[in-house]
């Protein structure tokens, strides 16, 4: 970028348009010159430079997560209405608590601030979840009731046809969703290789129609991951359920270990990660900082963290289990804000659990960050609003849905110049 007196110009996204942004004089910083001329022996020093970005609001920001990201490289924080955020991976657990912690009045404000920081809030993004192979899971997570070990209204089903998959894609595609997500009972992928040459068919059929493609599988190995990406896959989804902490008390078959090393599998095949939790497990409020913390302080945070509510089902130990507490609104968007303001560029998505909330319950979690809900009236095994019901919400609301295969709208806070940028930067002086 060059500076020209008191006015920046920044480089942008091809197809962003560049525009002189007056700067008040306090924040006046030295000009400098872009050529590449031989120069006299410069000091280097760090300058932190405070500005209004040049973007426009109805523009997008790259759908490409690592390109969209790699536009704010030098950015250091953010800043408006006495609420300063940062993308950070250092956080403690002690930090992460002590916002967890803060009066509800207060942590709404602050994620509601960081949110219209980064997104635009009008637009939140519809997805569909499809339970592809339901029941015969040999797992034995103590809250699903697809687990072979608990004895539930699930009956075990086989893998569904190609062309049964597609046409639920289509159907979801027709009523407003633009990521179409599908799930399958089992452990691991491990050797089904009649299987995963089926889900790779499908992968590529829901591509097709241009509908961004998720997949949550179980574990997965490098390979496979690499076969799904070149398939098509735009995203799976690997909850961590919970805090490393508690974890042991859900789940005895796979361990938090395992999980992360699907993660990192799927980050290295350049699939985006989905991963987040459910709230109702029996723990305690300390394992929900516990899962964010890790999820906040990966070298690379979540595309997006789906924040669920457990829906109890008879048969499963913690459906059985009339100790655990029920998850109400209020747990959720203090688990949402506290998602939000700790991974400020992460997607939020308001899944499992939505049935149980009204819509002035689910408004104050869009409030508090959440800007995606799973959609469709099943989530797996569970049931979920109707498509009409949430485009209804959505007209009360004044939302609209996020395009397929779109980057986000530039959040109109940042494109006004509301948001006071600080950017780190190294420059020669003489």
């Amino acid at each position: 970028m060059a500076y020209r007196g008191h006015f920046l110009a920044t480089s942008l996204p091809r197809g962003l348009k560049a525009r002189a942004t007056p700067m008040p004089q306090l924040w006046a910083v030295r000009g400098f010159s872009t050529s590449t001329a031989a120069a006299p022996t410069f000091e280097s020093k760090v300058v932190v430079d405070r500005y209004s970005p040049v973007r426009q609001e109805s523009e997008r920001l790259p759908n490409d997560e690592y390109e969209r990201n790699s536009l704010y490289t030098e950015e250091d924080s953010r800043q408006m209405g006495g609420v300063t955020a940062s993308v950070r991976h250092d956080w403690t657990k002690e930090e992460i608590a002590e916002i967890y912690d803060l009066p509800f009045h207060e942590l709404m404000y602050r994620a509601g601030v960081v949110h219209r920081m980064y997104w635009d809030p009008s637009e939140v993004q519809q997805c569909t979840l499809l339970s592809i192979k339901t029941g015969g899971c040999t797992e034995d997570c103590s809250y699903c009731s697809q687990s072979t070990r608990h004895k539930t209204f699930v009956k075990p089903t086989p893998t569904m046809k190609v062309q049964e998959v597609l046409q639920a894609a289509q159907r979801a595609k027709d009523a407003g969703s633009t990521r179409f997500c599908m799930g399958a009972a089992w452990r691991e992928l491990g050797n089904k290789k009649n299987a995963f040459n089926h889900i790779l068919e499908m992968v590529r059929g829901v591509n097709s129609m241009g509908l961004e493609v998720c997949c949550t599988l179980g574990m997965l190995n490098a390979e496979q991951a690499k076969q799904l990406k070149d398939a098509g896959l735009s995203a799976y989804n690997h909850n961590l359920d919970t805090s490393p902490e508690h974890y042991p008390k859900v789940i005895t078959t796979r361990s938090y270990e395992d999980r992360l090393n699907t993660i990192a599998n799927v980050r290295a095949a350049g699939i985006s990660v989905c991963s987040g939790g459910i709230l109702g497990l029996g723990e305690q409020e300390i394992d929900r900082v516990g899962l964010l913390h890790v999820l906040a302080t990966l070298d690379e945070h979540p595309e997006s963290v789906p924040i669920n509510a457990l829906v109890s089902v008879e048969g499963t130990p913690l459906g059985d289990d009339e100790d655990i507490d029920r998850v109400d609104a209020f747990n959720m968007a203090r688990m949402i804000a506290t998602a939000r303001i700790v991974m400020p560029r992460t997607m939020v998505r308001l899944s499992a659990g939505r049935m149980t909330f009204s819509h002035a319950e689910q408004y104050l979690m869009f409030q508090a960050g959440a800007n995606s809900i799973f959609n469709g009236d099943k989530l797996l095994t569970t049931d979920n609003p109707e498509f009409d019901e949430d485009q209804a919400m959505f007209q009360k609301f004044g939302f609209r849905g996020k395009p397929a295969h779109k980057g986000p709208l530039v959040a109109p806070a940042e494109a006004s110049g509301e948001v006071l940028i600080t950017k780190t930067r190294t420059e020669q002086f003489a």
